[in-house]
C-alpha cells in the first residue's frame, strides 16, 4: 500500500537531510507504529506520505514515495485527500469549520459523497469516539483532548484506505486513547486500512502494532521488524518493556497482561522491600531547607485535608488572550502563560548574543541554584505559594470549575488528572490570571492573579500552555532566550543554559517553527524557567517527549522542588505522575474524586495506575527505577 524507494528529504536551511536512505514496504491492512527519539524525522517521514511534505513545507524530496500507486511527488495533498487520511501533532492547524459536526461533514463535502451517507457517517463517528454530547459545541471551546477527538473523527468519516497520524493520543486521558486506539485496530482488522503513527507514548500503543519502524537517529536509515524485534534494539521503551530487561524476561512483554503472567517470581522478591520516594513516587514533597545529614525516610501521609477538595467541571480549553497593549508588557506576559500566538515580537539585533562562552560554563544544577533576588523567610517558606477557595468558573453554557478548594505548598509537585474536559487547563489558566473566577477566590503569592500586572505576576507564577507556540515569538533560538534573560532580570545565557541541557544540539540560529513538537516545548520551558518563579504551572508538559527527553523533564522539576519551587501540572502522562508527583488530584465531572500521596491514588486507580503498578499490584511500585533500586 505504502512504498518508500531510497527515500531522503533535506530542507532548505539544513546542511544534512532530515531522514535519508528510506527503503520501506507497507502493506494494506496493517498497524504500523512509527518510533524513535525527539527530533528524528518521524513527522517528516508522515508527511512524505500525505504529500504535505515537499509540496507544503518545502524542502527536496528524493526518491519515490507511492501510496495505492500514486506517487506523492506528483500528486499534491488535495489528489490524494480521498485515499490518504493526516492528523497533525496540533489539531488547531487542522481544522476548517466552526463546530464539531461541521467538522465531522467537511472532509466528506469535499469529496462530493451523498447527504444520506454523509449524515450516517457522521453519526457513526460520533458516536464511536464519545463526541455526541459535543456536536454543537465551537471547536475554539473544546479542550485540548477533545479537538484532537474532532480531528481524529474528521479524518475517519471519508473512510480513506491510509491513515498517517503524528501523535494521535499525545493529548488524550487514557480511557479516550483506548477508545481511539480501539477504532483503529477495528478500522484495520474489518477494513483493511492501513495506519502509519507516530506515538511516543509507546506504553498505550506498542501492543496494537503489527510492525514497527524505529528511526534510530537523525538522518540514519530507518529498522523495520515486529514489536518484540525492535524492542530489543530500540532506545527508547515502554516501562514493561524496561521492567522486563530488567527481570530478564525473553521474549519481552509488550503488554500489562503477558508481563503480569511473568511476574510471580519478582512479586516474591520485592515483598520484603518498600518503594523508595527517591526513585519514582516521592510521596512526601522535598524540603528545601533539610538537614542533609538526616536520614530521609518514606512516610505514609493522608490525604490532603482541605475543607473541601477541588473540584472541576467539564470544561473549555482556555483560549490565549490577546497580546498586551504595549510592547514591553506583551514579552513580559508570556512568562507567565498570557502571551497569545499571533503576537509577534522580534528582539533589537543589539540584545541577541548567540554565542557566550561563560554561558557555556553554566550548568543546569548552578543555574537553577542561582539566588531569588528577594530572599523569602524561613516563616514566608511555610506559607501556601497559591490557594484557591470556593473558586467557580463559568465558560458560557459550561460550568468549567465549581466549590473547587486547593492549596500549593512550597516543594511540592501536584498532579491534575481526569478525563478530556475535567477542568484541568481551567484550574491552571485561573492560577495564571488568564480567566477571572465567577466566584470564590484565588490568590498566588498573596496576590489575586487577574488582578495583578504581568510584570509583577511573573515575580509569583509562570504557565507552560498546552501549545507552547503561544510562547515564541522571535525568529531564532537565540532571539528567544535573549528576550527571555532580558525580561526575568536574569544573567546574560541562563535560558539558553537551560535549552542546552533539555535540547542538546540544537543551534542558536534554528528557527522555532523549524523545531519538533518536542523540541519546542522544552523551548517554551526553558523561556518561563528563566524567571524562575515561585509556582510553576505545566499543561501536558510531556507532549510530544520522547523517553529521554521526558527523563530530562523531570530531572529538571525535581531540582526545582528540591529548591522550593511549587509545581502543578495537569497530565494525562500517568508514567509522569509516577516518577515525580508527591499528590495527584482526580477531577470527573465537576468533582474531586481522589485527592493524595501518588502511591494510594494510581494503584487503586484501572485508569490512571502507571504500568509498572497494575504490573507488580497490590505492591505500591510505581517505576522501573524504584524496582531497579529494590533489586541491586
Amino acid at each position: 500500500m505504502i512504498r518508500f524507494e531510497n527515500v531522503s528529504v533535506t530542507y532548505d536551511s539544513a546542511a544534512e537531510p532530515t531522514v535519508r536512505g528510506v527503503e520501506l514496504a507497507i502493506p494494506e491492512g496493517e498497524l504500523v507504529l512509527l518510533i524513535g527519539p525527539s527530533g528524528v524525522g518521524k513527522s517528516t517521514l508522515l508527511g512524505t506520505v500525505s504529500g504535505l511534505v515537499p509540496h507544503f513545507t518545502g524542502g527536496t524530496l528524493r526518491g519515490r514515495v507511492t501510496v495505492d500507486g500514486r506517487d506523492t511527488r506528483t500528486h499534491k495533498p488535495r489528489e490524494l485527500a480521498d485515499l490518504v487520511g493526516t492528523v497533525g501533532q496540533d489539531p488547531l492547524a487542522h481544522f476548517v469549520t466552526d463546530t464539531v459536526e461541521d467538522e465531522l461533514a467537511y472532509g466528506m463535502e469535499s469529496l462530493g459523497l451523498a447527504p444520506a451517507v454523509m449524515r450516517r457517517r457522521v453519526e457513526e463517528t460520533l458516536d464511536l469516539l464519545g463526541l455526541a454530547e459535543l456536536r454543537d459545541r465551537p471547536i475554539a471551546t473544546l479542550s485540548g483532548g477533545q479537538q484532537q477527538r474532532v480531528a481524529i473523527g474528521s479524518v475517519l468519516t471519508p473512510h480513506p484506505k491510509v491513515l498517517v497520524l503524528d501523535e494521535p493520543t499525545s493529548a488524550l486521558d487514557p480511557a479516550a486513547a483506548e477508545e481511539v486506539l480501539s477504532v483503529l485496530q477495528r478500522l484495520v482488522h474489518d477494513l483493511g486500512t492501513t495506519v502509519l503513527m507516530a506515538e511516543h507514548r509507546l506504553e498505550r500503543v506498542i501492543q496494537y502494532a503489527d510492525q514497527v519502524i524505529l528511526l534510530p537517529a537523525p538522518g540514519e536509515p530507518p529498522v523495520l521488524g515486529t514489536p518484540a524485534d525492535i524492542m530489543t534494539i530500540s532506545p527508547v521503551q515502554p516501562p514493561v518493556v524496561a521492567l522486563g530487561h530488567l527481570a530478564g524476561w525473553t521474549p519481552l512483554p509488550l503488554s500489562v497482561r503477558d508481563a503480569r503472567r511473568r511476574a510471580g517470581t519478582l512479586r516474591e522478591q520485592l515483598a520484603s522491600h518498600t518503594p523508595h520516594p527517591s526513585q519514582g513516587d516521592p510521596t512526601t514533597p522535598n524540603q528545601p531547607q533539610a538537614d542533609p545529614t538526616t536520614p530521609s525516610h518514606p512516610t505514609q501521609t493522608a490525604p490532603t485535608t482541605n475543607s473541601q477538595p477541588p473540584q472541576a467541571g467539564p470544561t473549555d480549553q482556555p483560549q490565549s488572550p490577546t497580546a498586551s497593549t504595549t510592547h514591553g508588557e506583551t514579552r513580559t506576559s508570556r512568562l507567565t502563560g498570557t502571551g497569545g500566538a499571533g503576537g509577534k515580537h522580534s528582539p533589537a539585533g543589539g540584545r541577541v548574543h548567540p554565542h557566550r562562552p561563560a554561558a557555556a560554563k553554566r550548568t543546569l544544577a548552578t543555574l537553577l541554584r542561582r539566588p531569588p533576588k528577594t530572599p523569602r523567610t524561613p516563616a514566608a517558606e511555610a506559607d501556601p505559594v497559591a490557594t484557591t477557595t470556593a473558586l467557580g468558573v463559568r465558560r458560557g453554557r459550561v460550568e468549567a470549575l465549581r466549590n473547587a478548594d486547593l492549596t500549593v505548598a512550597p516543594g511540592e509537585t501536584i498532579a491534575l488528572m481526569g478525563r478530556n474536559g475535567a477542568g484541568k487547563s481551567t484550574l491552571l489558566a485561573t492560577l495564571v490570571g488568564m480567566i477571572e473566577p465567577t466566584a470564590g477566590a484565588v490568590t498566588v503569592g498573596g496576590r489575586t492573579p487577574h488582578r495583578t500586572p504581568p510584570r509583577e505576576l511573573i515575580r509569583e507564577v509562570g504557565l507552560v500552555p498546552q501549545e507552547p507556540r503561544d510562547l515564541l515569538y522571535a525568529n531564532t533560538v537565540a532571539a528567544e532566550c535573549a528576550t527571555a534573560d532580558e525580561d526575568a532580570g536574569a544573567t546574560p545565557g541562563s535560558c539558553r543554559a537551560l535549552v542546552s541541557e533539555l535540547l542538546p544540539g540544537v543551534r542558536d540560529d534554528t528557527h522555532p517553527r523549524d523545531l519538533s513538537e518536542g523540541q519546542r516545548l522544552a523551548l517554551a520551558l526553558a523561556i518561563v524557567l528563566t524567571g524562575r518563579p515561585p509556582l510553576l504551572l505545566l499543561d501536558e508538559p510531556t507532549r510530544g517527549l520522547d523517553y529521554a527527553a521526558k527523563a530530562r523533564l523531570v530531572a529538571v522539576l525535581r531540582t526545582l522542588a528540591a529548591e522550593g519551587h511549587a509545581i502543578v501540572l495537569a497530565t494525562h502522562d500517568v508514567e509522569l505522575a509516577a516518577e515525580l508527583a508527591h499528590r495527584v488530584v482526580i477531577l470527573a465531572g465537576g468533582e474531586v474524586v481522589a485527592d493524595g500521596p501518588t502511591a494510594e491514588v494510581v494503584v487503586s486507580s484501572p485508569a490512571f495506575a502507571p504500568q509498572v503498578a497494575k504490573i507488580l499490584a497490590p505492591q505500591h511500585w510505581l517505576t522501573v527505577p524504584q524496582v531497579r533500586e529494590a533489586l541491586s
